[in-house]
This record gives structure tokens, C-alpha cells and sequence, in this order.
């Protein structure tokens, strides 16, 4: 009873701000908020609030959300662990059977070289040469240094 004469109450003053906002001569939004301002009202006539009222004191009603629950729960849980351990059964069998060739690239490389990829129409960048050449790290700022005479 008392849900009732609430949820009729807000009804009332929303449809009250809406026609204050009408006045404004703001129509969109005076429609919007006499629209959310009859949700109430009519959950009210549809009887969904009394069947919540009942249902939040009724421990039977309880119970099943705690079934529920736990039933979401459980489910949660087995996806987990499947995704830890890699998918079913068949899956792990599947995936062994076709075990992916050994890398193509020492342990101590970062990426594999995949040939000239397309760089948007600019050259690409020009390459160092290793130290293990024998070149200094410093050559090249030593050229910058003798070409300014430094």
C-alpha cells in the first residue's frame, strides 16, 4: 500500500516538473521526463510492485535468488578454470596433436624478420651497421664532430 501511494506520488511530481519545463517552451525534454515520470505509475497498475513487495518478504522467493546465485556462481567458476587450463578435453588434445613448429628466431632476437613490409610510400629507414664490425658506437657523432672542425 504504501509502494503504491509512493510510486504514485513521484508519478504526480514528475508530470508536475514536466509541465513546468513545458511551459519553458522545452517540449523534447518535457516529453522525456513525463515519460520516465509514468514508469512509475505504471508498474504501479500493472501490478509489479506489489509482486516485488510480496517477493522481498518471501523467504521461499529468497531461497531461489540464493539458488540462483550460486548456480551463476558455479558456472563462473567451471569457465575459469577451463580458460586456465586451455579449453575441454578434446580441445587440449586437439591443440597437442598439432603442436606449432619450432620458432624460426634465436631466443635472443625480438621479432622476426618478415622481408620489406609496406611503409606507406616513404623509403625505409637506413640501417646500422654492427659493432661487431669493428665500428665504434661513437663513429658517428665523431663525423658530426670533425665535420664542424671540432
Amino acid at each position: 500500500m504504501i509502494a503504491e501511494t509512493v510510486c504514485s506520488a513521484v508519478a504526480a511530481a514528475g508530470l508536475g516538473i514536466a509541465v513546468v519545463t513545458a511551459y519553458r517552451k522545452r517540449y523534447l525534454t518535457a516529453t522525456r521526463i513525463a515519460a520516465y515520470a509514468l514508469v512509475p505509475l505504471g508498474l504501479v497498475m500493472a501490478g509489479v510492485v506489489e509482486w516485488l513487495a510480496d517477493t522481498a518478504f518471501s523467504p521461499v522467493a529468497w531461497a531461489g535468488f540464493g539458488v540462483l546465485g550460486l548456480s551463476w556462481l558455479m558456472f563462473a567458476t567451471t569457465r575459469t578454470v577451463e580458460r586456465r587450463r586451455g579449453g575441454t578435453r578434446k580441445e587440449r588434445k586437439a591443440a597437442a596433436r598439432e603442436a606449432p613448429a619450432p620458432a624460426a628466431t634465436s631466443p635472443g632476437a625480438s621479432a622476426p624478420a618478415l622481408g620489406q613490409t609496406s611503409t606507406g610510400g616513404r623509403s625505409p629507414a637506413p640501417r646500422q651497421k654492427p659493432a661487431a664490425q669493428g665500428d665504434d658506437d661513437f663513429s658517428d657523432i665523431e663525423a658530426i664532430l670533425k665535420k664542424h672542425g671540432i
